[in-house]
């Protein structure tokens, strides 16, 4: 489609002046039936180009084992991109921040405990070259320098955020080069000479990415790095939202104004995000901010210029109102938002306690010591601990190494207690005399590693259980990822009304004719997750807010008979789910 070049001042297309209006939108945050609508929406707002990341630990979940299909089909949707007209520009990571779980690298990482990530670590590197290699045998033939639209691709991401290892970074660049990427590179970080000068490299493009203040941020870049053309990576038009906040609004003519301030300073950009999506199943990253543990929410609206169901906004058009004003009249937006259906009330009329429903999902791990998801070759989702204790506890308390990041304990079978990450410690204790044995159950939550900063190396589960001082040893562990095939082995029963534990839900929607978008409401549930027909559509809390609904698109629905999920860890005062029209992110 062209080749991307650049001079003092500005970009060039083929030898002819381009100024980059790029919005990012994540293939893997999409179901793959929308990519189309998504990018047309894009391109009929007056962009050029779409940014998208990648996903290492979707594509290699499992060392060795390679993904590229449906949802991660990464080269369909470059593919797809360059049939709407866009060019695209790709940020493979390795690290992706992205509000994504453990900013996109895969938790199996974290089993190699002396393998030190995002630096010029030889081990490191050699997996980062196989998932490379993998990864652009799907993407060479749509590089700008085979014919495709890909005329950018970031080395590593904010990585002055991070660290400072310059040989590290071109290591990276040197990947790209052996893999055939003979395309544009660039770095980008924060606006600040700090950043800047630990994640960059001399010989390549330098960009800054930020949400205000355009003026004081290109100055900070100019000075800096003069002589190159000025370019916002990411302009953030919103932001992402943790548990127990407030959801993110932006007005979008606050939005519009700052992309003429850009467009004044004679600057590309990127819209981050110019559709933001979801992070179905238990995909979401986490932060640690004023020493506190903040997981992200299932929606990534992210407040941008399309919903998370894609819908345009008024934002939306005051941007292209924006690029009308600049680049001359544009063609009439053709694309349409998706129907949405309230299918109303669903009763969930099968259920099974977790307790019950766990040996039946999972082969049981047998060892001496309770260990960390990724010591046990588990990605995602929830640890089930059990053990029989014999010794004589005279009310001794439960104490550990690490409980990541919320834990349910049972004694006997019985509710005893809650454990949240930097928020909640229930004193849980067991009494018992000689001869006497107590059941102990722990079910252990990931609920997402950390994608940014410092605290980075964010293993998950629970260890060093011991009752007192003193530790026990015996462990059968279930490692529960709550995947399709495990979801189908649970052995449900009728039911009826409510449930007070953790509990699997099972109920039927009917939908009749050609399904639609919709949302699930869980008012009156507190914690867990939704599977719709075996997909999981993400994380729920209502007690923790601010997100109350979770988005159900229509591809994950047929005509017919639809089977709904609900694992609930606390209980619910009735098993009755609601599908609305309507979103309610806070």
């Amino acid at each position: 489609m062209g080749t991307l070049t650049y001079n003092e001042k500005t970009f060039l297309l083929d030898g002819k002046l381009f100024t980059i209006i790029s919005g990012a939108m994540h293939y893997f945050r999409i179901p793959r039936e929308y990519w189309h609508d998504r990018l047309l929406k894009l391109k009929e707002c007056g962009f050029n180009t779409v940014e998208t990341y990648t996903p290492w630990n979707l594509h290699e979940e499992h060392e060795g084992q390679f993904n590229f299909d449906g949802m991660l089909d990464v080269a369909a949707y470059a593919a797809e991109a360059q049939k709407v007209g866009l060019y695209m520009i790709l940020r493979p990571g390795p690290y992706i921040c992205s509000e994504w779980e453990f900013g996109g690298l895969p938790a199996w990482l974290l089993a190699y405990d002396k393998m030190p990530i995002r630096c010029n670590c030889p081990e490191y590197l050699e997996k980062v070259k196989r998932y490379y290699h993998a990864l652009f045998a799907q993407l060479r033939p749509h590089l700008s320098c085979n014919g495709g639209n890909i005329f950018m691709v970031q080395i590593e991401n904010e990585y002055g955020s991070f660290g400072n290892d310059g040989d590290y970074l071109r290591a990276v660049d040197q990947i790209y080069r052996d893999e055939g990427v003979d395309v544009l590179t660039y770095t980008s970080d924060g606006p600040s000479a700090y950043l800047l000068s630990g994640g960059t490299l001399p010989d390549r493009l330098c960009v800054a990415n930020f949400g205000s203040n355009p003026k004081g941020a290109f100055a900070e870049l100019e000075q800096f790095r003069p002589n190159q053309p000025k370019m916002c990576g990411e302009y953030w038009v919103g932001w992402f939202d943790h548990w127990y906040e407030q959801h993110h609004v932006r007005d979008g003519k606050e939005v519009a104004g700052l992309f003429r301030d850009m467009l004044d300073c004679d600057a590309s950009l990127n819209f981050y995000m110019f559709h933001g999506g979801t992070n179905f199943g238990f995909m979401n990253g986490a932060n640690f901010d004023n020493n506190t543990y903040c997981p992200t929410v299932t929606s990534y609206d992210y407040c941008a210029p399309l919903t998370e169901a894609g819908d345009l906004t008024d934002t939306y058009f005051e941007i292209r109102k924006t690029i009308e004003e600049r680049f001359g009249k544009l063609p009439p937006v053709t694309a349409k938002n998706s129907p949405k259906a309230a299918y109303g009330k669903v009763r969930l009329t099968e259920s099974c306690s977790l307790l019950d429903a766990a040996p039946r999902m999972t082969d049981k791990i047998v060892g001496p010591v309770p260990l960390f998801q990724e010591d046990l070759g588990q990605n995602f989702g929830f640890t089930l601990y059990t053990a029989t204790l014999h010794s004589m506890y005279d009310n001794q308390m439960l104490d550990y190494d690490a409980a990541n990041d919320r834990v349910v304990v049972w004694l006997d079978g019985k509710r005893a207690g809650l454990i949240e990450r930097d928020r909640r410690r229930d004193e849980i204790r067991v009494n018992s005399k000689i001869g006497q044995t107590v059941q102990f159950a722990a079910l252990c939550e990931n609920m997402g590693r950390i994608n940014y900063g410092p605290q980075m190396m964010d293993r998950k589960g629970m260890t060093g259980i011991r009752f007192g001082q003193q530790k026990h040893f015996s462990w059968e562990t279930y490692a529960l990822e709550m995947t399709k095939e495990q979801l189908a082995r649970v052995p449900y029963q009728p039911h009826n009304g409510g449930v007070s534990d953790a509990t699997f839900l099972r109920g039927t929607l009917t939908v009749q004719g050609t399904p639609a978008d919709t949302f699930i409401r869980l008012d009156g549930f507190h914690h867990g997750f939704v599977a719709v027909n075996g997909f999981n559509l993400g994380r729920y809390y209502n007690d923790a807010g601010p997100q109350k609904t979770l988005y159900c698109p229509a591809p994950m629905l047929h005509a017919g008979d639809n089977e709904i999920v609900v694992f609930e860890t606390d209980g619910c005062a009735d098993a009755v789910v609601t599908f609305t029209d309507t979103p309610e992110l806070g």
